[in-house]
């Protein structure tokens, strides 16, 4: 039975049991009960082993070694569902604790399994959300990596920093202005556009915008921003018409229609 077909009170039981098996197997130096949690068929209870985890890892220091060390033999399986896991509950333990964790970044970048990727960029967000400093460190370090890929997963994973302090990663991302590789410009656009509505960030990041050297990426950058104002218009501060009067007052560039300024 998948982990939303159990009621409420049967769900808080699963994840209670799930945390006493898995500290169980901890102490023990036993994985088979960890991997059958991070090998299950259902997302949330995946999801739910590698919160636990992190759980586990704040509450019992003195078994921490011994937790990275199950991390590291379960990061080795054939199943990329298992891989997955380890990554995810790895950027758990990252929130506070990234260079005992970081090894796993450094190598789940790599992985042949895109889900195995993609667990790298949501934990890089949720690390680097934060526990910014030594994130955006290790990031800085694949800004630049030959493989156009990694560029674009970095450049997605410090999203969410730059949606409540849009002043950490935007000089990173302006690095990334004249990529000539597609998939790389474009998330960078989406990026620009996901941080700019929220909250106090649109004025930091159209004056930083101000600063690039690129045009025409910076003007795909701004439609990109207005459009959001308009797509997350339940989520947004400002309405896309006080977007668009902000930019015509700002931004160095050509003036955008739809602007009474």
């Amino acid at each position: 039975m998948a982990f939303y077909d159990l009621s409420k009170e049967e769900r808080a039981m699963l994840v209670k049991s799930m945390h006493s098996v898995m500290v169980t197997g901890i102490k023990n130096n036993s994985l088979k009960k960890v991997k059958i949690y991070f090998s299950d068929n259902d997302t949330y209870i995946r999801k739910s082993a590698y919160i636990n985890l992190g759980r586990i890892y704040l509450s019992m220091s003195e078994s921490r070694e011994n937790i990275i060390e199950a991390l590291e033999a379960l990061f080795g399986d054939l199943d990329f569902k298992v891989r997955q896991t380890v990554v995810n509950a790895a950027g758990e333990i990252g929130i506070t604790d990234f260079l005992q964790v970081k090894h796993f970044f450094d190598a789940g970048l790599f992985d042949a399994h895109h889900s195995v990727r993609n667990a790298v960029i949501g934990s890089i967000k949720k690390m680097g959300q934060k526990n910014p400093v030594p994130v955006l460190k290790w990031a800085q370090g694949y800004l630049h990596h030959p493989e156009p890929e990694i560029r674009r997963e970095i450049c997605h994973g410090i999203e969410l920093r730059g949606r409540t302090h849009p002043e950490d990663i935007l000089p990173m991302l302006r690095e990334l202005q004249f990529d000539a590789k597609a998939r790389v410009s474009n998330t960078l656009v989406h990026v620009l556009g996901q941080i700019s509505y929220k909250k106090g960030c649109l004025s930091i990041v159209i004056r930083h915008l101000n600063g690039w050297e690129n045009e025409p990426l910076e003007k795909k950058a701004i439609g990109e921003i207005i459009d959001v104002h308009d797509r997350y218009k339940d989520f947004s501060i400002l309405t896309q018409k006080q977007a668009i009067d902000f930019i015509n007052k700002e931004w160095r560039g050509n003036k955008i229609p739809g602007s009474n300024t």
